[in-house]
């Protein structure tokens, strides 16, 4: 009897125990796997790893390109206001063949046309995918409120815009009429 009591009284210790280390791990997860958009990374079209926490303090404007599309000749306007916001704003285009075949060029190609016809300096990513199951890990983080704290949404075309603050929040999306250095886009990135 005395032996049994003791072996129910070591079964509730344990099993106390055993509660506190599921819950105490089960927190644990749920911080592992919160994400930011510093958590990424990416190749640049000349194939150098990039962190996004490089970023950090400086807002994002990450726009996915294409070389033969209507909305190519904002390469200008992205090159102006990389140029103009440089102190506060990291300007990111991220080629892509997602919509209407309208970048089938290699990176190489890629970055010749965007210098010699646009000029870009700002950062170019390798060619990517922004939808999807081979989508890119940060379109991934972009599109999904689950991950990026703010909305989901969809790549719809080319030169899709999301803007994120300098601490890596999501602040908005625009559509692809909505040109770089329009005032919905200037005035978010001087606040």
């Amino acid at each position: 009897m005395k032996l049994m009591r003791i072996f129910t009284r070591y079964a509730s210790f344990l099993s106390a125990l055993l509660m506190s280390f599921s819950f105490s791990t089960k927190d644990t997860i749920e911080v592992a796997t919160s994400k930011n958009i510093y958590d990424y990374s990416f190749t640049t079209i000349e194939g150098k790893k990039v962190k996004m926490s490089d970023y950090k303090g400086k807002k994002l404007l990450i726009v996915n390109t294409a070389s033969f599309c209507g909305y190519t000749p904002q390469y200008e306007a992205l090159e102006k206001i990389a140029e103009k916001y440089k102190d506060k704003l990291v300007v990111l285009g991220f080629p892509a063949n997602d919509f209407g075949f309208q970048e089938p060029e290699s990176n190489k190609k890629i970055k010749e046309f965007c210098t010699k016809k646009y000029h870009v300096s700002f950062t170019l990513s390798e060619k990517v995918k922004v939808k999807g199951d081979s989508m890119t890990p940060i379109y991934q983080w972009l599109t999904k409120k689950d991950l990026n704290g703010k909305m989901d949404s969809h790549v719809k075309w080319n030169f899709q815009k999301y803007l994120i603050d300098e601490n890596g929040n999501f602040v908005e999306m625009f559509g692809s009429k909505i040109t770089p250095d329009s005032k919905e886009i200037t005035d978010l990135i001087e606040k």
